[in-house]
């Protein structure tokens, strides 16, 4: 089984969770997930990558019975939950890290893991009857991975009272939160993700990496160094060969062809 689905339409890559009945994360699962985001980075013919799932819900988050199982290893599951909880921190980090811009596709649940997934793309899009939550803590397990996302997307504060409660919030509220950017009716989801996707999709490759790069790189700078580096980026942007196909579209009213670096 693949676990996940990969379909190419036109310049957007739509990766679909399919582990039923939860769509848990399980190590398999995000190994699928990690390497076929390592492949699209590199494919010039994808602009734009959507991550959906197949189903009732988004993700479930980690395997809990996978995991159950490896305490009786001979070092009660160390080892496993190690490779378990890197896999997950270099699923995170290879997408922000991807030059393509990501997109959330979330239909249902998405709890643990599942949630830190929705906070790590850089959009995301929710049908009215999505749920969110990192109810880890309900079993005796502070979300501490979903933590490092969710408190880089929503408020400190927000984030605190989902981890420390594990309680749910519905689509409305994570809206309010800005852990999605919009939330539509169930049945416009898919069709309102493809106009986002399309949307980023017809712009500069260049501008898109360069820029997507930039924004999680000062993130965690001092203001004058963020500054600095946002100038430098901007420079660099403005001597690429897109910028200035893009200058000499707009003064010659008509749509730029970018270069897919």
């Amino acid at each position: 089984m693949s676990f996940v689905g990969a379909e190419l339409q036109g310049p957007i890559l739509r990766l679909t969770l399919d582990n039923p009945p939860a769509n848990a994360l399980s190590l398999a699962v995000m190994e699928t997930l990690l390497a076929a985001l390592d492949k699209a980075r590199d494919d010039k013919a994808v602009r734009v990558i959507v991550i959906a799932a197949a189903g009732k819900l988004f993700s479930a988050g980690h395997d809990l019975k996978e995991m159950t199982s490896h305490r009786a290893d001979a070092d009660r599951g160390k080892g496993y939950f190690e490779q378990l909880f890197a896999t997950c921190s270099r699923l995170a980090q290879s997408i922000v890290n991807n030059p393509k811009p990501v997109i959330a596709q979330v239909d249902g649940i998405a709890t643990a893991a599942g949630c830190q997934l929705v906070a790590t793309c850089d959009l995301a899009v929710a049908s009215e009857r999505s749920t969110f939550g990192v109810n880890g803590i309900d079993v005796g397990l502070f979300c501490s991975t979903p933590g490092v996302a969710l408190t880089r997307t929503v408020s400190r504060k927000h984030a605190m009272e989902m981890l420390l409660t594990g309680e749910m919030i519905d689509a409305a509220t994570a809206l309010e939160f800005g852990l999605v950017n919009r939330v539509v009716p169930d049945e416009a989801l898919t069709d309102t993700v493809n106009e986002l996707a399309n949307a980023v999709a017809s712009k500069s490759p260049t501008a898109l990496k360069l820029g997507k790069a930039a924004v999680y790189r000062q993130a965690g700078m001092e203001l004058a160094d963020a500054y600095q580096d946002a100038s430098r980026v901007m420079v660099e942007n403005m001597l690429a060969a897109d910028a200035e196909e893009g200058f000499s579209a707009f003064f010659e009213k008509r749509h730029p062809i970018w270069r897919a670096d």
